[in-house]
């Protein structure tokens, strides 16, 4: 994690995302109910019904103000559980259709949200899971930089130089690659404002996930945030730590879901 931003316009406004910015993070479980209860009392959200064309799902909010989706996978799904950014488009058919064309997959859609907007969920080559939304009535994220927000986006891929290809091409991304023997990263750009990052770890990428996207969530405070997570059934996979861009942690909720907690500094 090299930058650290917040996706909401001048003074937290709600805005249209330029094409490529993350605009919305879900999360697909099997206990829709004991989810909400989790992140509800880990981030302060309270939840309202969603879309019904994308089966049972509640948006979450802070203050009234969306910020995450989360929905209910069928039974008879085993899926991972996983958090997933989606990247604005203005045409998400097109998008898809470079993703295919790029080497990536499409798994769902194109297909409408009601009056919400367009999405698709597709795949990078090495399998890294996003989703792509254009925007109607529905524009993403409305709230940023306050406890519970989400705020950085981060592949964790094994090595950054074919993948960035593919996003720049598919986003039309401006890429900052880290200078470094041995730190494999790149920043990606939109509009000269950095919005995510891939990040090449090797072989340390943990065997039983393969490539995959990690969501950072703002917090007032991090060790607070590790130490309830604990108490309500998640676990902790690294420890709150310093970096550059304040105090993080990555941690788990009680299905699996990995996401990175930040206490950035005031």
């Amino acid at each position: 994690m090299t930058e650290v931003r917040g996706s909401a316009g001048p003074n937290g406004t709600h805005a249209r995302r330029a094409p490529g910015t993350p605009c919305w993070v879900s999360l697909m479980v099997h206990g829709l109910t004991t989810t909400e209860e989790f992140y509800g009392a880990l981030f302060g959200w309270e939840f309202e019904t969603g879309p019904q064309q994308l089966g049972p799902c509640v948006r979450a909010l802070l203050d009234g103000r969306e910020v995450a989706g989360i929905g209910q996978l069928p039974v008879d799904r085993e899926l991972p559980i996983a958090w997933t950014p989606y990247f604005a488009s203005d045409d998400v058919d097109h998008t898809a259709e470079t993703v295919r064309l790029c080497g990536g997959t499409v798994g769902v859609g194109p297909l409408d949200a009601a009056e919400a907007g367009r999405m698709a969920i597709g795949s990078d080559p090495s399998g890294a899971v996003f989703g792509i939304w254009q925007a109607s009535a529905h524009l993403g994220t409305a709230v940023s930089g306050v406890h519970g927000t989400p705020v950085w986006d981060e592949l964790l891929t094994y090595e950054t130089g074919g993948v960035a290809k593919f996003y720049k091409t598919v986003f039309g991304y401006e890429e900052e690659p880290v200078v470094s023997a041995d730190f494999d990263y790149v920043t990606l750009h939109v509009g000269g404002r950095p919005v995510a990052g891939i990040h090449g770890v090797g072989l340390s990428l943990p065997r039983d996930r393969g490539p995959h996207w990690l969501t950072y969530f703002e917090v007032a405070d991090a060790d607070s945030t590790v130490r309830e997570v604990t108490a309500l059934g998640g676990l902790v996979l690294k420890p709150a730590r310093d970096s550059a861009h304040g105090r993080v942690a990555t941690l788990s909720d009680p299905e699996g879901a990995v996401f990175s907690v930040i206490e950035s500094p005031r």
